[in-house]
């Protein structure tokens, strides 16, 4: 059965770089419309050649949704001008320079080109939305929503609203964000960092510390994750592996392990955060996710999916095989 326009309303993608491109390719896939917006014809048709090299590369490995790479192309459609970009849409995904200038100046703008209907999602990875949606006209349609490059890949989008966000705006972009095949997380509250950037600094801190202290080297700590961690983490969190690892489940984990975990760590508020309110929150929530009683039946699931993603990395390691030479 054919889609319809009301399946698919039109959508707006503002910044035709890196991000702006990659955005193109989940709205269009999806099959939505997609206005995508530059300063110049020359950005946007090198754009355009970015997207079309992607959509036949992806197309290789079946991630366009049963559509081909020019169905794909047809639905992006260069704009210059901002306000004929904006027109009619439902989702504008702002993909403009790092700065709180440039980000405050495009919304603005954005603002007064689209009605209150319109939802005002930022792509920024830097910045809470309350430092530059304040002076946005109806400033309650306004959010970040930051994708994991390239998210036509890595389908986690953050969805991070300001403290004058209207929760239905939140609610519909997520709803958006699934139907166009991404798995958006939404924060309670604004958060330097968000969630992923938080994870991945914690994560990138203690490598460079590793390695300044000498106990091992880069190549080691990329095998680490990429052969150990990685693994396990590419469709399980550390909440679930904490729980499978552990006989009676989370807290268990905790009791074994917590010390050791906290003498590593060495802060000052590591001991309330591995025996207080947070361990009740998740250990509430890892029980509404799964039964005590079928935690070896989850494991069992666990190992069987690790035997199906190695057996599928041996696969892709012959058919994607880099050479540095």
């Amino acid at each position: 059965m054919a889609s319809t326009s009301t399946d698919h309303p039109p959508v707006a993608v503002v910044g035709a770089g890196l991000i702006g491109v990659a955005w193109a390719i989940c709205f269009a896939r999806a099959g939505h419309p997609v206005h995508l917006n530059d300063r110049n014809d020359e950005i946007l048709a090198a754009a355009l050649e970015v997207v079309a090299a992607a959509l036949d590369d992806m197309a290789e490995f079946d991630l366009l949704a049963g559509r081909s790479p020019k169905e794909v192309l047809a639905h992006i459609r260069p704009r210059v001008d901002l306000a004929d970009a904006l027109a009619g849409v439902v989702h504008v995904q702002e993909c403009a320079p790092e700065t709180i200038p440039d980000k405050s100046a495009i919304f603005e703008r954005m603002g007064e080109l689209t009605g209150p209907e319109t939802v005002l999602a930022s792509s920024t990875s830097a910045f809470v939305p309350s430092l530059f949606t304040r002076g946005v006209r109806h400033r309650e349609r306004c959010l970040v929503a930051h994708p994991i490059n390239p998210p036509y890949l890595v389908p986690l989008v953050q969805l991070v609203p300001a403290p004058w966000t209207d929760p239905a705006v939140v609610a519909r972009t997520e709803r958006l964000m699934v139907a166009a095949g991404q798995s958006p997380i939404v924060l309670k509250r604004e958060a330097d960092g968000f969630v992923v950037n938080r994870l991945q600094g914690a994560l990138i801190h203690e490598a460079l510390r590793i390695v300044d202290e000498g106990v091992a080297g880069p190549g080691e700590i990329d095998l680490a994750i990429a052969k150990g961690l990685g693994l396990r983490w590419s469709f399980m969190g550390p909440f679930e592996t904490m729980e499978l690892n552990a006989p009676a489940g989370i807290r268990d984990y905790v009791e074994r392990y917590g010390g050791l975990y906290r003498r590593i760590i060495g802060v000052e508020d590591a001991e309330p955060l591995w025996t207080g309110r947070a361990l009740d929150v998740i250990e509430a929530d890892r029980t509404a996710r799964l039964d005590r009683d079928r935690i070896g039946e989850r494991q069992r699931w666990r190992d069987r999916r690790l035997m199906d993603l190695v057996a599928s990395l041996r696969a892709a390691e012959k058919r994607t095989r880099w050479s540095p030479a």
